[in-house]
């Protein structure tokens, strides 16, 4: 850590290291240099506004999961804002006229309901809206249910055979194709994802001016194969002549954010607990809905150092508990503890 854990005075805090994430944006950099792909900033994984601009000096623009999103995208951002929601409501469209650049419809019938009003929105402001679609490829490697977007009965995105159903007018009115299939995955997920969205929808990225990868790339993660990623693109981009646009939400934060939080009570039944000023579900929600483990600094597995606690959250839920540690010396109430790599649970 590049921070004295004394000056955080008041916890819970979240702590983002401009340093590190300004490494993450170098790589994210080069290969926007070396392969022409465009490279969006998904808000839902990192919203920190007061680093827009440093960011934005790295990155093309933000992705938008809905309205809320593609203001904030922007009034603070202010490049590209792509904008996607599984169910736009006609209400939101003037709005999201204003605030978008490109409109990511979920289904086919969003698509022929609110595209019209779009155009009538944009026509009011002189603006020019770009229009795709989200594909649901019917493959994912992911393998936790809660994250894959296309297990059976997914809301996510319009099956490729459905596609065959576009009028060629239709097509005239989309530029790109999304697709959203990975969750903190490597290239070699991408190419075997890529092949079989050849196999199956080809004809269709023919048409498109635009071909959107989305997120879940682990590109800054050590030993991310970044030259498979470049080749990838390099293909697709040649192939179909058009545009390649990446989703990464995760991999710009990636390392880069702690959690502070501070011991505010030691009860004990049947083994040492701490209550902490923090909570599971309200600061880390993945640590039970997915679950995982986060790294504690200067902690182990329990029974491996000599003094273990359950670190627990301060919410009335009975489950709000982020884990079972080990430590070097007995914890007492006021000590701080820092999680590590919470840049994403910012938001």
């Amino acid at each position: 850590m590049n921070f004295s854990v004394e000056n955080i005075k008041n916890t819970p805090a979240f702590v983002v290291d401009e340093d590190l994430l300004i490494n993450n944006l170098k790589v994210l950099e080069k290969l926007r240099e070396e392969t022409g792909v465009k490279i969006l900033l998904a808000l839902k994984a990192f919203a920190m506004h007061s680093l827009a601009s440093r960011l934005m000096q790295y990155l093309d623009g933000v992705c938008a999961s809905g309205l809320n999103e593609s203001s904030l995208g922007a009034e603070y951002f202010k490049k590209e804002v792509h904008v996607y929601s599984p169910g736009f409501k006609s209400s939101e469209v003037s709005k999201l006229t204003q605030t978008s650049d490109h409109v990511i419809f979920n289904s086919l019938t969003q698509f022929r309901k609110l595209h019209p009003e779009f155009l009538a929105e944009a026509k009011k402001l002189g603006k020019k809206l770009e229009f795709g679609l989200r594909v649901n490829p019917g493959y994912s490697e992911v393998e936790v249910a809660l994250y894959n977007p296309c297990v059976t009965g997914s809301r996510f995105g319009v099956l490729v055979e459905e596609l065959s159903s576009l009028s060629a007018d239709e097509w005239t009115k989309l530029s790109g194709l999304h697709f959203h299939t990975m969750c903190e995955q490597g290239a070699d997920v991408l190419q075997r994802t890529v092949a079989k969205i050849e196999e199956k929808a080809s004809q269709y990225l023919s048409k498109c001016k635009f071909i959107n990868l989305g997120g879940g790339h682990h590109i800054t993660k050590p030993g991310y194969d970044l030259a498979l990623l470049g080749s990838i693109v390099t293909h697709l981009k040649e192939r179909y002549q058009c545009q390649i646009y990446l989703e990464p939400g995760e991999a710009i934060a990636l390392n880069t954010g702690y959690l502070v939080a501070s011991v505010v009570d030691i009860v004990y039944n049947g083994m040492n607990i701490a209550v902490l000023d923090t909570s599971a579900t309200a600061h880390m929600p993945d640590v039970i809905e997915m679950p995982y483990r986060p790294k504690v600094y200067d902690a182990d597995l329990p029974d491996i150092l000599p003094h273990t606690y359950r670190l627990s959250g301060s919410t009335c839920l009975a489950g709000d508990v982020i884990g079972d540690y080990s430590f070097k010396h007995p914890l007492e109430v006021g000590d701080k503890l820092v999680f590590d790599d919470m840049g994403t649970t910012l938001w």
